[in-house]
């Protein structure tokens, strides 16, 4: 779960960077650090609780898209972490649909990148 919680945390982190309407508040790294940490916190809550409902509800366009729907949904689930991240104020904003769907389309790569070379290392640490 912590390396889920990493893989998360570090795919947001890239996003931030590379996407020019996602933005991470703070006057220091440590600050930016500090609300991308609670920022993959909040995602991996709404990807929990959140993402089954939207993908079972999506489920035809998803069939239909071949998938490819689920780029919007999972846009959909980082604005939703914008807006949340937003009430509680942390700092970390997402600013209009394209820059969600830019990120969620690093998030996911990034996250399958990561996730893949850390159950490799997992895997070889157990044989």
């Amino acid at each position: 779960m912590l390396t889920r919680f990493l893989a998360n945390a570090a795919a947001l982190a890239v996003a931030t960077l590379l996407v020019p309407g996602i933005s991470a508040g703070g006057t220091t790294n440590a600050d930016k650090v500090f609300a991308i940490l609670l920022v993959a916190v909040i995602f991996g809550v709404v990807n929990a609780l959140v993402k089954p409902f939207f993908t079972f509800v999506t489920a035809p366009l998803v069939l239909v898209t071949l998938g490819i729907f689920l780029l919007v949904v999972n846009a959909a689930l980082l604005m939703l972490t914008s807006w949340l991240a937003g009430y509680l104020q942390i700092g970390w904003h997402v600013d209009d649909f394209w820059s969600a769907v830019l990120g969620a389309l690093i998030v996911s790569t990034v996250s399958f990148i990561v996730n893949a070379f850390l159950d490799n290392n997992r895997e070889e640490t157990h044989q």
